[in-house]
């Protein structure tokens, strides 16, 4: 079934209650949001997109957004949202690859993304509601359509495409009003993060259940209108990265504000430390869950629920809420060893899930994609156990991922650009702890010719998205590598530890 009668559903039974709100103004009620969703589609298709055609989106979050990402829907295209911190030259990449026929674009995205986007991709600033005056039906689109191309970044330092279909969509908002906050009409999901990743998936559950999905009138993270959105909405709840959840509890910490209105803060995409949880749960109240996914299974590998990290009476609390808790109801988890043996409970493997919520595979990469799906498992390239109970924790990433801010980088890519400059010879990329952004990219580099810190900087930003860039270049009169040549990144990142420069506090 195509997603958008969800919204044609409510338009219909909840029309006039309100669905789409900026700051504390609700600026679309059911019946006008799926106006404006059918008209933006009857736009498209006056334009030559027929459904199965990927549309870029390239904004800042926006009431827009929404309205552009349904009227994709309804039509039956297939949408393409994209981290609007990418570079210009990063996002026509995105677009390029997966065929893209257009991109809805503001117009600080489009002076970014037009000098690099690919021949014939049309850009269009703003997004049109057309002048739908009675609803139409929205197309019919089958369980294994591709709705949503969620790219993330490989091991390769190019991002892939996974391809979302109306099923996987469907069972990841099943997961979240079963496991994580049941929903009811009037609900508000607040979005302070991007709409292009998390947020943006966890608001289908309140479209589906006639919710408020409420931006932000700063179109991002202000502590102090947080709390105030979630006064005025009331259960309100939300999807935060962990440094998200960090300020939030600070904020509190520093103004002494009573939190009111808040229903859940659901945390993922990087670890939480259990002082950082504990710390957050004493100021927030008991509003934390935490879900562990990845785009491959968006957002639905497992979940911490509320009420096991309420019961701190429980023996083994302490080592539940370090977990990333149990499998959702709808996959299935196993620990797996290289040669594809079933780990014991205890016994360390690569995590791998199965369920109606894993994709497909990737679009277009079919090598990737077999690498990926094995024997009916998505191999997820995450290190973990499973404990008696069904406690799942991760241990460490088989890739050298960096989650810094709750964005992925792949140290190949920040690498690789720094790789041409003339004056670089060798440079490798890692992870250090960092007590704000969870991780902070560190490079390690071999000079050639005498180069400033500053001067690297400034090259990685001209190429790559700011949060990519190393946050502190240490230069090094050799890697240190094995005998095949390859460099040895647990060594630097026990070099790295011994480290006393500061990392700084970059606001990003």
């Amino acid at each position: 079934m195509n997603l958008a009668l969800w919204l044609h559903r409510n338009a219909l039974a909840h029309g006039q209650r309100p669905a789409v709100a900026l700051g504390t103004e609700a600026v679309l009620d059911y019946r006008a949001f799926a106006l404006a969703a059918s008209g933006c589609a009857q736009w498209l298709r006056a334009r030559g997109i027929v459904p199965g055609e990927r549309v870029g989106l390239f904004l800042d979050n926006a009431p827009e957004y929404l309205v552009a990402l349904w009227g994709l829907w309804w039509l039956g295209a297939v949408a393409v949202p994209m981290n609007a911190r990418l570079h210009g030259r990063e996002a026509a990449w995105i677009l390029g690859q997966c065929g893209a026929r257009a991109c809805f674009v503001d117009a600080r995205h489009e002076g970014e993304l037009a000098p690099h986007a690919p021949a014939g991709l049309a850009l269009w600033e703003g997004v049109p509601a057309g002048s739908a005056s009675d609803l139409d039906r929205p197309a019919e689109r089958g369980e294994d359509d591709p709705a949503w191309l969620f790219y993330t970044s490989g091991t390769t330092g190019r991002p892939k495409g996974v391809t979302l279909t109306m099923r996987n969509l469907r069972w990841m908002t099943m997961a979240y009003v079963a496991t994580v906050e049941p929903v009811a009409a009037g609900d508000s999901c607040l979005h302070p993060a991007p709409l292009s990743h998390g947020s943006g998936l966890y608001h289908l559950p309140y479209v589906m259940n006639a919710g408020v999905n409420v931006v932000p009138a700063s179109k991002g993270l202000d502590e102090a209108e947080f709390f105030a959105l979630a006064a005025h909405w009331r259960k309100a709840s939300c999807f935060a990265a962990p440094t998200i959840v960090k300020r939030l509890a600070e904020h509190v910490r520093r103004s002494g504000i009573a939190v009111e209105g808040l229903a859940t803060i659901v945390y993922g995409g990087a670890p939480m430390y259990l002082a950082d949880l504990e710390a957050a749960r004493q100021v927030l109240g008991p509003h934390l869950a935490q879900i562990y996914g990845q785009g491959e299974s968006p957002m639905t590998i497992s979940v911490l629920p509320k009420s096991v990290i309420e019961d701190r009476a429980h023996p083994r609390w302490r080592e539940r809420v370090a977990s990333v808790g149990l499998a959702q109801p709808m996959v299935e988890i196993s620990i797996r060893a290289e040669d594809g043996r079933e780990c014991a409970p205890g016994e360390v493997g690569e995590v791998c899930v199965r369920g109606e919520v894993v994709m497909p595979g990737y679009w277009d990469a079919p090598e990737a994609s077999a690498a990926a799906l094995r024997d009916g498992w998505l191999w997820t390239g995450d290190i973990g156990r499973l404990d008696e109970e069904g406690f799942l924790t991760l241990l460490d990433r088989s890739k050298d991922l960096v989650i810094s801010g709750g964005n992925n980088v792949y140290p190949r890519e920040v690498e690789e650009v720094l790789l041409t400059h003339p004056a670089v010879a060798e440079a490798s990329v890692i992870g250090r702890p960092d007590p704000l952004w969870g991780e902070a990219i560190v490079a390690y580099v071999v000079a050639r010719a005498p180069v400033e810190a500053t001067e690297l900087d400034a090259h990685c930003l001209a190429q790559i998205a700011r949060y990519k860039r190393p946050k502190v270049y240490r230069f090094v009169p050799a890697l240190p590598k094995n005998n095949y040549g390859k460099v040895l990144k647990t060594e630097l990142r026990a070099l790295e530890l011994q480290q006393t420069t500061p990392l700084g506090q970059d606001a990003r």
